[in-house]
């Protein structure tokens, strides 16, 4: 429960920075900044809020069969997908759904640690568009936030053509002209699993 909202600051992404890897997996941080007030410096710790509401929401991640297209799975398997998001729990949970269709998942907590994988990746001579099926990226995350991590990879010649879908709860904001400017292919509202294969799905047969 909130009581009241005591102020609200504009900080960029590139001032939130991941938790110390000392503090475990028994919390909800997600990310911490630091915040002046009064010429006062403050830390200020940021709560995973996927984690929170699926501890208050019992999630589904079962498919439709409407939604799944059994035809596809044999070309799905063994597939790898790139994850980037620094909750855990969304990174579960988009892990959850797309495990059913045997597909194998790459996680990323950031989009730094993602971007820097895509370029060793190329640096080694691998072909991203050939090595990923798609890249899956929240929007806002510590370091380097979906929005730059897609513009980094679009500015890439080698690794352009990657399939890019934004998974961001930042649904009231998003529409096909705001996906088409930042440079992704799709837009899922976190968190749908029957949309989330049907993203997947529609991917796959781009190739057939």
């Amino acid at each position: 429960m909130v009581g009241e909202v005591k102020n609200i600051v504009n900080t960029a992404w590139t001032e939130i920075q991941p938790p110390p890897r000392t503090v475990g997996r028994a919390n909800y941080l997600t990310a911490i900044t630091k915040v002046e007030e009064n010429d006062a410096v403050s830390l200020v710790e940021i709560i995973d809020v996927e984690k929170v509401l699926a501890e208050i929401i019992d999630y589904d991640i079962a498919i439709s069969e409407e939604t799944l297209d059994r035809s596809l799975l044999p070309h799905l398997q063994g597939k790898k997908i790139l994850i980037v998001d620094d909750s855990s729990t969304a990174r579960h949970q988009v892990k959850a759904t797309l495990a059913q269709l045997g597909v194998e998942i790459i996680e990323c907590f950031d989009g730094a640690m993602a971007y820097n994988l895509l370029k060793q990746w190329c640096d080694e001579g691998i072909d991203v568009c050939s090595e990923l099926l798609m890249m899956i990226t929240d929007a806002e995350m510590p370091e380097m936030d979906g929005y730059k991590l897609t513009h980094e990879v679009r500015s890439d010649p080698r690794m352009k053509d990657l399939y890019i879908t934004l998974n961001t709860s930042l649904s009231g904001s998003f529409n096909d002209a705001m996906v088409e400017k930042v440079g992704c292919d799709r837009f899922i509202s976190k968190f749908q699993p029957d949309l989330l294969v049907d993203v997947v799905q529609e991917r796959i047969r781009r190739d057939l």
